[in-house]
């Protein structure tokens, strides 16, 4: 996806697709084999439509692809479009033979009965960071392998911090103290995203989970006073109040031009970032309420999955180049070449060595956790009773708490 980790607005409802899924049972590939014969080629969907996405995963699709010894017939389209292709592959009984979905949709989807369980071919998530495994799971099976995964951290502007003599905060005290200091002119102390889409809930996670808040209440005083932090922050004016507008990209954009010190963004921004003349910047993790606490993000990335064609030897093959993707080296190789993070747990200490600039986020991934991983496929209904108390409360139409209990109420 463009932003990786953004998360996107693909709610559709599982039982709405449900019907149009149910037809997947005896759908299928067509092409690359006949009847009973050897499989020549795979069909693969997938929203990496953008560049360096793109091409990294071509390369290390039709390497899996030769290795398997088939050829890999791609299909890319826009990440907010995936989920309705999804639907009418299944309708029409075209369904890919093997489908990467972002990871939060993994539930819905697997929910109309369109995926198959990995373990039906020997896959599993063994070693695998905790969240991940959770963010592919649904019902106590597991439908998909995620290679890599991000989250979020609190970029600095080293020169700025330097010049102020402020270290990077490491807890809410410190974050409003340093974002006061160094709001000056027409630069702001910290810069976040509170817009009113799922990037807006993505981003109020990890101070909402870090607190003790929890998706399935969201009027508690744990996410009350998460939500009270950027209300301080924002009224204090060491926030622009444009963060009721700005998506990530714009955070980033504010953040490259000087005009704040401090964001909240995750490392799919490292690229534009270094192309920016004379800026240093550092990533550390998003600081939290008390000092010795782990920082709870969200987890982002895509899941790869084999759909419930109806191709015995199509869904075999397919298998294979969902575990090639998953190999120790190209975790490794895809998180270097997509600053992401590997999945496998014991690949973090090596990824950190090879790739230092990681290391926060490789930290954040270690305690960070899914978004689905309680609510399921209601997931995206919680995001959105989130990111509307977090607009109420920014806006001053209501009180934290109030806010909270108003968006959850309806």
């Amino acid at each position: 996806m463009a932003r990786r980790g953004a998360p996107r607005r693909t709610a559709l409802p599982a039982l709405a697709a449900a019907a149009a899924l149910a037809l997947t049972a005896c759908g299928g590939g067509s092409g690359g084999a006949t009847p009973g014969g050897e499989v020549t080629s795979l069909r693969v969907l997938d929203y990496y439509n953008n560049e360096p996405d793109k091409t990294v995963y071509a390369r290390k699709l039709d390497e899996c692809g030769q290795q398997a010894g088939v050829a890999i017939e791609r299909e890319t389209i826009p990440g907010p479009q995936l989920v309705a292709k999804v639907l009418q592959q299944a309708s029409s009984r075209t369904l890919p033979d093997v489908l990467m979905l972002d990871n939060p949709d993994l539930q819905q989807i697997a929910a109309t009965g369109a995926l198959a369980p990995i373990s039906d071919f020997g896959l599993s998530v063994d070693g695998f960071q905790e969240g991940v495994a959770s963010a592919s799971t649904f019902e106590g099976q597991v439908y998909g392998l995620q290679p890599v995964t991000n989250s979020l951290g609190l970029f600095y502007n080293v020169d700025i911090l330097a010049q102020a003599g402020i270290q990077p905060p490491t807890t809410w005290d410190e974050l409003k103290t340093a974002a006061a200091a160094l709001t000056q002119g027409e630069r702001y102390g910290v810069a976040f995203s509170a817009v009113a889409d799922y990037e807006g809930a993505w981003q109020f996670l990890p101070f909402m989970w870090s607190n003790g808040g929890d998706e399935t209440d969201i009027a508690t005083p744990q996410t009350a006073q998460a939500l009270q932090l950027w209300v301080d922050l924002v009224n204090s004016g060491s926030a622009s109040k444009s963060v009721l507008n700005w998506g990530q990209a714009d955070v980033k954009d504010q953040f490259a031009a000087g005009n704040a010190a401090m964001m909240v963004n995750g490392p799919w921004q490292f690229p534009a970032l270094d192309e920016v003349a004379g800026l240093k910047y550092e990533v550390v993790p998003i600081p939290v309420p008390r000092a010795g606490q782990d920082v709870v993000a969200p987890l982002g990335g895509e899941t790869w999955t084999i759909p419930q064609t109806g191709d015995p030897a199509r869904q075999a093959k397919a298998a294979e180049i969902v575990a090639c993707l998953n190999t120790d080296e190209n975790q490794i190789a895809l998180a270097t070449d997509r600053t992401t993070v590997p999945t496998k747990t014991a690949l973090r200490d090596r990824f950190v060595t090879e790739v230092p600039r990681m290391a926060a986020f490789t930290d954040v991934v270690q305690t960070a956790r899914s978004r689905t991983g309680k609510l399921g496929a209601e997931w995206p209904a919680a995001a959105t009773k989130i990111y509307t108390a977090v607009q109420t409360a920014l806006t001053g139409g209501a009180a934290p708490l109030q806010a909270l209990q108003q968006a959850q109420d309806g």
